[in-house]
């Protein structure tokens, strides 16, 4: 264990405790002020997402365009959680962490079932997946938060406020994370089929429909307190520098650690070759669904660490052209690039939101649609492999093993055999 703390590990854990003490510092002294600390947690946010879209698009190789969807997914289902929890009323909490935990049995039930059967079509596996997520949220619905709702709703505000608002901020970050995921996953299944440019399609068509639903969340769906195509107020500011820190921390550490494993060393595989990797024994399908909902979870969580740091949403905020933002920034950065996506990421944010603001002539931050297709297109001239390619700083690459001297023995003589053995 003290032998993994060294070298390139140990300076990295060293760096990020360094540089999370320094924005502390600079926020509790308020010289980083409220505007400047929005634009640093923007970042931490938009990099989550982008990272996920990293590991579906650029280790993956399936091209998507409905990672948006699934960050307002976490967004709205993170920031409805807290919302209700402050107006006295638990029942989302439990709907979203007890359904979701009831969807998870339920489909893991229905994949070991099928995975006794030869050939079961696509079709099957979605309509007895969705079916036993549906019964999940039901069950919750209708049983579970009657009967614990507002138990648990006193139980958890027997702590300190400080206390119990710190855990339901962390059980809704995971709620919205955990939904997103289940969402992908169903959609995933008949979707991630189809090849690269029409995956591409059916991912921004989630897109459009989850912005859809959100203009009409007052209307079609049940979620009055959502307000719909006026935007949803009155969420709580929960987020700080310290759960942005932990929640980025936590994306970078679960990605780096999928992709040095055997699991992620499938993912690159299918990537490179999918008929290749079919052959040596992969289930591609299953390694891209998981890259694909691993990617989705860590953009739910990215929605619910902005919602509450903007306390307001708007389905403007998820729409059509809002969405390529991660695209842009993993290309810049690199296919293929955790650090390329870091830095792209951050720096996309503070560009675009700080300095284009700030520093530049009122009005030119609408000419960013003309700029971003000449940008892109210099950058697929003169670098098409991104900024950063497939570079990696040491701690995100993997490591090679260690040279072992071997010692070559001498061979042992052969030895003549005695006369008295020699058969006359």
């Amino acid at each position: 264990m003290l032998q993994r703390l060294r070298g390139p590990n140990l300076s990295f854990i060293l760096g990020s405790l360094a540089f999370f003490v320094v924005v502390q510092i600079l926020i509790s002294t308020g010289l980083l002020n409220p505007y400047w600390q929005n634009i640093l947690f923007w970042g931490a946010a938009m990099t989550m997402v982008s990272l996920g879209l990293n590991l579906i698009y650029g280790f993956n190789g399936q091209f998507s365009l409905g990672q948006f969807g699934f960050y307002a997914i976490g967004a709205y289902a993170s920031a409805d959680i807290t919302y209700r929890w402050v107006r006295n009323d638990p029942s989302a909490l439990v709907v979203v962490i007890f359904g979701s935990i009831l969807a998870l049995i339920f489909m893991l039930g229905i994949s070991a079932f099928l995975r006794r059967f030869y050939g079961v079509a696509t079709l099957t596996k979605f309509l007895f997946n969705l079916l036993a997520a549906v019964l999940g949220f039901f069950l919750a619905v209708r049983f579970i938060n009657p009967a614990i709702g507002q138990p648990l709703y006193q139980a958890l505000n027997g702590f300190p406020q400080g206390i119990s608002q710190q855990i339901v901020f962390f059980l809704a970050l995971v709620g919205g994370a955990t939904l997103a995921g289940i969402v992908s996953y169903l959609f995933g299944i008949p979707v991630l089929e189809l090849g690269s440019d029409y995956l591409g399609i059916a991912t921004l068509g989630f897109t459009i429909i989850v912005k859809v639903l959100l203009d009409n969340t007052d209307t079609l769906l049940p979620f009055p307190e959502m307000k719909g195509a006026r935007g949803m107020v009155g969420i709580p500011k929960w987020t700080t520098w310290p759960w942005v820190f932990v929640c980025f921390m936590a994306v970078v550490l679960v990605m780096r650690n999928l992709l040095h494993s055997s699991t992620g060393r499938a993912i690159l595989s299918v990537r490179e070759d999918e008929r290749a990797a079919e052959l040596v024994g992969i289930n591609t399908a299953s390694t891209k669904i998981l890259a694909f909902v691993v990617g989705s979870v860590f953009a739910g969580l990215a929605g619910g660490i902005r919602a509450h740091d903007m306390a307001f949403l708007h389905p403007t905020m998820f729409g059509f052209l809002p969405s390529f933002n991660p695209l842009i920034i993993i290309v810049f950065g690199g296919l293929g690039s955790m650090t390329g996506t870091i830095i792209t990421g951050f720096f996309w944010i503070f560009l675009l939101e700080g300095l284009l603001r700030l520093y530049l002539p009122e009005g030119f931050e609408t000419w960013r649609f003309v700029v971003y297709p000449l940008v892109l297109l210099g950058m697929m001239l003169l670098r098409p492999q991104g900024l950063m390619g497939r570079y990696e700083i040491a701690f995100l690459r993997r490591p090679l093993p260690s040279l072992r001297v071997v010692k070559e023995t001498p061979p042992t003589p052969a030895v003549a055999p005695k006369a008295e053995e020699v058969a006359v």
